[in-house]
């Protein structure tokens, strides 16, 4: 016999019964299931302000019960009905009349929600992650998810958890679950997830967008998007060994041997990544020319002759050719050659470009 029959009585029984010999004893199967049902409390929303909660019971009661109210515990009001501010962190409970010892289950807003995350390690590009979100609160409280980027924020899952199957950087941000059921709603504390991820592919610039003259100053400037911060290394196409470190390079004073190709390496924990490449193109004024002539032999009158000039000088220079005959000296040529197809003894002299 069970005596003050309460809902956690609620079970399959079954009997059992022992002979003298050890180990011998038998079970009565099936068992008998006992269902036992009390008070509830049925909450239904009348507008945004007020809820409204009815005492109802699947009992057989006595011809128009009575009811309590009780609000957190303390008797408040009688009626078979009552209605509440819509929000309110209290607890409310009913019982009939002559068994107030036996009250319904307390109806109640959500508590603070509390948020977790999947991963307890870096969340890493790619990976699998799960927010999950719960509060206490009975009826059972429904869940949205939102992302703190906008006014209002926009709503992006109403399931207790909000999966991200293959995560992005661009995920990157914080979080917040709101609860919600009949009697209220409560709003949880924000989460920050930080993606980490490899650079993506770096931007290259240079200071100047004019000539670059050589003495001048020039910077060259790499920068990439990566989690955590990338570190840079600068090389030179057809060098082996790095050119510099740092996003920045700075030449103070180039020189025409600082021409060529540049390019950065971008790289954290996560992977590396190689920049487009960089031309940077030194202008400079002529080198010291050099002057040759086309025979090494002896220059016989009536052969052919020719005196070339060259000179290293970005952009390329033009030539002009003099004989030291008087001052000034007269220009014979503006090319990078001087042609005598017929040599005379009169052209003897001493000659520069």
């Amino acid at each position: 016999m069970i005596t003050d029959l309460r809902e956690n009585d609620s079970a399959e029984y079954k009997f059992r019964f022992m002979i003298n010999q050890p180990g011998d004893k038998y079970t009565g199967s099936p068992g008998v299931t006992l269902s036992v049902t009390g008070l509830q409390v049925e909450v239904s929303r009348s507008d945004s302000t007020w809820s409204l909660m009815k005492c109802l019971s699947s009992c057989v009661l006595p011809y128009y019960p009575s009811y309590y109210w009780y609000k957190n515990g303390q008797k408040i009001n009688t009626g078979s009905s009552l209605f509440v501010y819509f929000g309110s962190s209290d607890s409310y409970s009913c019982s009939v009349r002559g068994y107030e010892d036996q009250r319904s289950p307390s109806v109640y807003a959500p508590k603070l929600p509390s948020v977790s995350v999947s991963s307890s390690a870096e969340i890493v590009e790619g990976s699998s992650v799960t927010l999950t979100c719960s509060s206490d609160a009975n009826p059972a409280a429904n869940y949205i998810w939102y992302k703190k980027d906008g006014n209002p924020d926009p709503p992006l899952s109403e399931e207790p958890q909000l999966v991200f199957s293959s995560i992005q950087s661009s995920d990157s941000g914080q979080y917040y679950c709101r609860a919600e059921n009949l009697m209220g709603t409560k709003r949880s504390e924000s989460i920050s997830i930080d993606v980490k991820y490899a650079p993506k592919l770096p931007s290259v610039s240079v200071s100047s967008s004019a000539e670059i003259v050589e003495g001048s100053s020039v910077t060259l400037t790499c920068s990439s998007d990566a989690n955590p911060a990338a570190n840079y290394t600068w090389y030179k196409k057809n060098q082996t060994r790095p050119h510099g470190e740092g996003d920045i390079y700075r030449f103070t004073s180039i020189s025409s041997e600082d021409r060529g190709i540049y390019y950065c390496k971008s790289e954290n924990k996560h992977g590396w990544i190689d920049s487009s490449s960089l031309v940077v193109d030194v202008q400079y004024a002529p080198k010291l020319p050099s002057v040759s002539v086309s025979s090494s032999a002896e220059i016989v009158e009536d052969s052919s002759v020719t005196l070339t000039c060259s000179s290293d000088a970005n952009p390329a220079a033009k030539y002009i050719w003099y004989k030291k005959d008087g001052n000034p000296d007269p220009s014979f040529s503006e090319e990078p050659h001087l042609v005598f197809s017929s040599i005379q003894s009169s052209d003897s002299g001493q000659y520069y470009c």
